[in-house]
């Protein structure tokens, strides 16, 4: 009986492909998610990978033997928790699979198109759902500042303060434009 399961593989940096086609050369199922970018560098790969420094791998560990994964070459290490490979069902990568293909088939990551203040939708994490104002990317690129709007109370009689953000740093997959709601030409604002 196979107990194969997918494995997390934390690699070094830069070092995915290199893992991927030494594990796929060894006739394991990788999975290496890549997606398309707009870098700022024209120079700079369209491509990256969807979880920079990750990937998975389909394995029996018992088979395959956890010191030959662990001897792969660019591979920082396996993940695990209390000393236990960490193991992902077959569902999450299927799901991680056709999110992948739908950004592809979007052309990619668009947030490089965003200006500062430009609306966007968290769709990961505890503020999934939460509409913020985009802020900046950050230095790796893959990261992104936004600004989520507190809730400001007013006293009647008063004045409303002026609006409250939170800042908060994300993964650049975690966003999503607003799109403005387009009126029919010819009606008006209220």
């Amino acid at each position: 009986m196979s107990m194969e399961a997918w494995h997390v593989l934390h690699a070094k940096p830069h070092k995915e492909r290199q893992v991927a086609d030494y594990l796929r050369a060894k006739k394991l199922a990788v999975y290496l998610p890549f997606v398309p970018v707009n870098p700022v560098n024209p120079r700079a790969a369209h491509l990256r990978p969807f979880f920079p420094g990750y990937l998975f791998v389909k394995v029996d560990l018992a088979v395959y033997g956890l010191s030959a994964l662990q001897w792969t070459p660019g591979l920082n290490r396996l993940l695990q928790f209390d000393d236990q490979p960490a193991s992902v069902p077959d569902h999450f990568i299927a799901e991680l699979k056709r999110r992948v293909e739908r950004i592809q088939a979007a052309g990619g990551l668009k947030l490089s198109a965003l200006k500062p203040g430009a609306r966007v939708r968290i769709t990961d994490g505890p503020f999934a759902g939460y509409e913020a104002l985009f802020d900046a990317r950050l230095a790796d690129n893959d990261r992104v500042r936004v600004l989520l709007e507190m809730i400001q109370q007013t006293q009647r009689g008063h004045r409303p303060e002026l609006p409250r953000y939170l800042p908060l740093n994300l993964n650049a997959g975690s966003l999503e434009p607003v799109r403005p709601v387009s009126r029919p030409s010819g009606s008006q604002s209220p």
